[in-house]
């Protein structure tokens, strides 16, 4: 069985601190998952998410959550997506949250 490092302890932690305070409901973390995003054979998205179950969300009992650094900053910019249809996977979260970063640049 594979133990969590402290870094991996904190960045779960600042994940799920993100999704409590974005959403306004509790988050307990259940497991990470691999996702790649592959667009007209270029890589889009590579990395992985985070899998928390919601206590106290009225519509959604699930959230998919990651980190990617702001360029040139040494921030980073926090995604916490809702389990809510059309997203029903950490794959569909991902790809919602290309799809709005695409519309906001393009609009």
């Amino acid at each position: 069985m594979k133990t969590k490092t402290h870094t991996e302890d904190s960045t779960i932690a600042g994940l799920r601190q993100a999704v409590e305070k974005l959403h306004g409901c509790l988050a307990s973390w259940i497991e990470e998952v691999p996702v790649r995003e592959i667009f007209q054979e270029k890589k889009v998205w590579d990395g992985t998410v985070h899998v928390f179950d919601l206590t106290g969300h009225p519509k959604a009992k699930r959230a998919y959550a990651w980190s990617s650094p702001m360029p040139g900053s040494s921030k980073h910019r926090f995604f916490a997506i809702l389990n809510v249809p059309p997203v029903f996977s950490a794959r569909d979260a991902v790809r919602a949250a290309i799809v709005q970063e695409y519309r906001t640049r393009h609009d």
